[in-house]
């Protein structure tokens, strides 16, 4: 995952999530707590979410909610002389975003003092990507159709994907996949398929911002349609975009989503990163391992930097836990995987596994000669492609169904 230098705050892999809060100031914008059409009221608000963990503040000059009027440039402009009072007087360490459409807002917004764009209809007005070049400026690119009157208005994740692809990217853009009712036919069915798949926006190697707060397709879920009654929910789903990739954090609720997801980034799967050290040649090559990883997510990767010479099925890795089954099934799951190249830990109170079954800090750990005792447990580990050679051999074990069955049910559920 490539970083982005935004202002100085850094953003990406290696660096803990960041936190956006969320500073309306267009009237119509429909949650009130977060929106503010006097400047006082807008400057002790941005000062309250700096001092309880926003490392961004996103002005909003006009509601992106389709239920709400469009408004024209005019109209963001003029609102933009008190979003830059704001700024101007609020005392706060914090990055300071602009929510625009438009280049001329942005343009003007980037050379007043504001440090960021984040574009709700991701460079539909072509001039954007230019202005923030010219800036040098981090710009949030979210998924939306070529029309800068209909921010968000796309349904399926290969929408999503489409419409981030078009256009192209600055050196310094962030990407957001668009969660929300942008529309009727946009469903809650369709949001919570994408959550499902957030991982597959890593595919972009820029970093990711996740904007769920307080979104009703989380509500429905704890039968919770009320936005009031929302906060729960929406943290719930703030430490999952933590551990799926999100590396900013979008919310009205900044001190409970600054917590929530300090938890999840310190407690969730650790991944290994490393960045160019070895001189001028690798001074800009980054290594970011990858945890749990799909066939689909690969495809996706392969896809995007038109490389479809890797095969999904080659690169990727499912691992399954069992229990009780019978010796001799444990037994011909052992000789299978071995022929198959599937890693097997299994065993039982009267048995070990071999040392090349399982990892050098697994024997270590147990001593002796190399073996480990078994434990209850089965483990079996390995590439989708080793999974499809071993399943007719699989399938013909008595003992073996409900382990087959499982493995055929995760290969058809990632199967493009």
């Amino acid at each position: 995952m490539n970083p982005v230098d935004v202002a100085g705050l850094p953003v990406g892999d290696g660096h803990p999530p960041r936190i956006m809060g969320v500073l309306n100031m267009s009237v119509e914008s429909n949650y009130d707590p977060s929106t503010w059409g006097d400047v006082e009221g807008a400057v002790e608000h941005a000062e309250r979410m700096a001092a309880e963990g926003a490392d961004i503040i996103d002005v909003g000059l006009q509601s992106s909610n389709p239920k709400n009027p469009w408004q024209a440039v005019d109209t963001e402009l003029e609102r933009l002389e008190r979003a830059l009072e704001v700024l101007d007087r609020a005392d706060c360490d914090a990055v300071w975003s602009i929510e625009t459409r438009y280049a001329e807002v942005a343009d003007e917004a980037l050379a007043r003092g504001f440090d960021m764009v984040n574009d709700v209809c991701g460079f539909a007005d072509p001039e954007m990507p230019g202005v923030c070049r010219k800036h040098d400026a981090a710009v949030v690119k979210m998924a939306s159709p070529p029309d800068i009157q209909l921010p968000g208005h796309l349904r399926s994740i290969d929408d999503c994907f489409a419409a981030l692809a078009r256009g192209g990217f600055t050196e310094k853009t962030i990407v957001d996949p668009a969660f929300g009712g942008w529309y009727d036919e946009k469903t809650y069915e369709d949001n919570w398929e994408m959550f499902r798949r957030l991982r597959e926006f890593r595919a972009f190697n820029r970093p990711m911002l996740t904007a769920t707060n307080r979104e009703d397709f989380l509500g429905d879920i704890a039968d919770r349609p009320e936005t009031e009654d929302q906060l729960a929910v929406s943290l719930a789903a703030a430490t999952m975009e933590v551990e799926r990739g999100a590396d900013i954090v979008r919310t009205h609720d900044v001190p409970e989503t600054a917590d929530v997801a300090a938890v999840a980034h310190f407690l969730g799967d650790r991944r290994a990163v490393e960045t160019g050290s070895g001189g001028d040649d690798e001074a800009d090559v980054a290594a970011s391992e990858l945890t749990g990883v799909t066939p689909r997510e690969v495809a996706r990767n392969t896809t995007i930097r038109e490389d479809d010479g890797v095969d999904p099925a080659l690169a990727t890795t499912l691992t399954f836990a069992a229990g009780g089954f019978p010796a001799e099934a444990r037994a011909e799951l052992m000789e299978i995987g071995s022929e198959h190249g599937l890693l097997v830990a299994a065993g039982d109170a009267d048995a070990t596994v071999p040392n090349d079954h399982v990892d050098a800090a697994s024997d270590e750990s147990e001593g002796g000669n190399g073996d480990r005792p078994a434990g209850e447990g089965t483990f079996v580990s390995g590439t989708v492609a080793a999974y499809e050679d071993a399943l007719p051999e699989l399938s013909g074990t008595a003992g073996l169904e409900t382990l087959t069955a499982a493995i055929r049910g995760a290969i058809d559920r990632e199967r493009l």
